[in-house]
């Protein structure tokens, strides 16, 4: 697109009181944006192209991408919603953006370790069959979901974020490193413009583009008023498959997953179960890791695991890996080395380690112990 064009879509989507529907009316209405920008600036006080190339301009210096709804690399799925961000700011690896297969994961964020090790595990499965998760980097199931799918692919797994924010705003502030890592990795993508700090109304506005880009979501734990089980409406509005996470009905953060399995949602233990609902199993073999990090009687049913193999995987799981976690940090493929562990028995241990405060992440991609 046109920086002219692009430059006429910020004026008209940065005028106050000009939010996306607003913004499709007037071009419906008026027939095309330089149109509909003459009519408004004759009753109010319009963006100036200046300040408009002034944004683009920032977002250069930034490394961030400005992708209006009408680039070829504007994310298709998004388009099919009336209330489609006009532009999206991206800083990462855009081709993300039309990634066939993606799964959301949220929750909680005074999640349980357990449901931040159930949505991790579940994130870092999905990432090694080619599912890309989305999420929305907040504290709790969110930071878990990114930290599971990163770790995916040696490493290497991609993620997306979608940000209550600016996408150059890190927020919560306590995930900065998992911010870095997803921009370096994956990709963090907002609809609100560079600077944008974090206000409560955003968050429940970014949900739409959260279920939007994906083709199932998954509900770890959230109470029956939280935002994740708002973001399981609006997906099931979409037409998604949408996914829940069982817990105890003594436990609010059960609440809601439990109330969608009722409602219909598919009770997910494992992310063989959402792959099986997408029909991807049917069409091609799940990768050898995904399997072996399924419970052995599951495991059974899809592969033949010889005497020799299972011996093997009984033998890697005693290994206890914080006793090889020194103080002063050791680097993680090192760390994958020494341990003899598969790489799915691996990260499973240093995600349980990490959730429960036993050793943090350093730069380096070091992992130390803590005192």
């Amino acid at each position: 697109m046109a920086t002219g064009n692009l430059t006429n879509i910020l004026r008209l989507l940065n005028t106050e009181g000009i939010g996306p529907v607003t913004f499709y009316k007037l071009l419906e209405k008026h027939g095309d944006i330089e149109t509909a920008l003459e009519a408004i600036a004759a009753k109010k006080k319009v963006v100036t192209t200046t300040e408009a190339e002034c944004m683009i301009a920032d977002a250069e210096k930034k490394n961030v991408k400005i992708i209006p709804y009408t680039s070829p690399i504007y994310p298709q799925q998004l388009l099919q919603i009336n209330d489609a961000p006009p532009v999206i700011y991206a800083l990462g690896n855009i081709e993300l953006l039309n990634y066939p297969y993606s799964v959301a994961v949220v929750g909680a964020r005074n999640a349980s370790i357990a449901g931040r090790k159930i949505a991790s595990r579940i994130a870092y499965d999905l990432t090694q069959a080619d599912v890309l998760v989305v999420s929305g980097m907040a504290r709790g199931i969110d930071a878990a979901a990114h930290k599971g799918a990163l770790y995916a692919k040696q490493q290497q797994g991609p993620t997306i974020a979608v940000l209550g924010t600016g996408v150059d705003e890190i927020y919560p502030l306590e995930n900065a490193d998992l911010y870095n890592d997803i921009c370096r990795q994956g990709l963090a993508i907002s609809e609100f413009a560079l600077g944008t700090k974090a206000q409560v109304s955003n968050f429940p506005r970014r949900n739409r583009i959260i279920s939007a880009l994906t083709q199932g979501l998954l509900v770890a734990e959230a109470s029956l008023n939280s935002g994740s089980l708002i973001t399981a409406r609006l997906a099931l509005e979409q037409g998604k498959e949408i996914f829940a996470v069982p817990g105890s009905p003594l436990e609010n953060r059960a609440a809601g997953p439990n109330r969608l399995i009722k409602e219909g949602a598919v009770l997910t233990e494992s992310a063989e179960d959402i792959l099986n609902v997408l029909s991807m199993t049917a069409n091609r073999q799940i990768k050898i890791s995904k399997i072996e990090s399924l419970p052995l009687d599951k495991a059974e049913n899809n592969v033949n695991i010889s005497v020799q193999n299972t011996a093997e995987k009984t033998k890697s799981e005693n290994v206890n890996l914080l006793d090889l976690i020194s103080f002063e940090g050791v680097d993680i493929d090192v760390l994958l080395r020494t341990s003899n562990l598969s790489q799915a028995d691996f990260f499973t241990q240093i995600l349980d380690l990490e959730f429960s405060g036993k050793i943090q992440r350093q730069a380096g991609n070091k992992v130390a112990r803590l005192k």
